[in-house]
């Protein structure tokens, strides 16, 4: 696939962040890159656009960028998971296990209508967490997960297994480590 490749190169790796022994897959240079980006946006909304999805949930704060540009591209509402203690409004709070320590995401009850067709987008998938905690939310809200959309997997780690068994939910993504 070109476009793996492509990103690839792009991609920076920060050892040691944000504990040692993480591996830290840095994304930043593909942010800079308008052509990338653009066909990074394309690629995945292009890849979901048959699916009826009606609104678009990203993971704070990298999935934000992509998140709010394949909104954009597919025409659908843009709703973001933000980390504990950023949202305002009356929320639904997850709280779940990371690679390397404990985290919390938060939605907005009113983010969505029940029953609407949703799409997680987050940049990376690792070991599932941060994903199977947004889906929860979704679920809690009355809305149907419709689709898991990533920039990287992390292969090693079990988060697209985990996805699939308890979301029966085979996550889409444009690049495998």
């Amino acid at each position: 696939m070109l476009l793996e490749k492509e990103i690839k190169l792009l991609l920076r790796d920060v050892p040691d962040f944000p504990k040692p022994g993480i591996v830290f897959k840095d994304i930043t240079p593909l942010f800079g890159n308008a052509l990338a980006r653009k066909k990074v946006v394309e690629e995945i909304a292009n890849y979901f656009s048959r699916e009826n999805i009606q609104v678009l949930a990203a993971v704070e704060a990298r999935g934000f960028i992509f998140g709010a540009l394949i909104a954009q591209e597919l025409n659908i509402p843009f709703i973001p998971i933000r980390k504990a203690g950023k949202l305002p409004y009356k929320k639904i709070t997850e709280e779940y296990s990371l690679e390397y320590g404990q985290a919390s995401i938060e939605m907005h009850e009113d983010a969505f209508a029940p029953g609407s067709r949703v799409l997680l987008h987050d940049d990376l998938l690792a070991t599932g967490g941060t994903a199977t905690a947004a889906a929860h939310i979704v679920q809690q809200l009355g809305g149907v997960v419709a689709g898991y959309s990533f920039i990287i997997n992390l292969s090693f780690l079990p988060g697209e297994g985990l996805l699939k068994k308890r979301f029966d939910i085979k996550p889409h993504y444009i690049v495998k480590f």
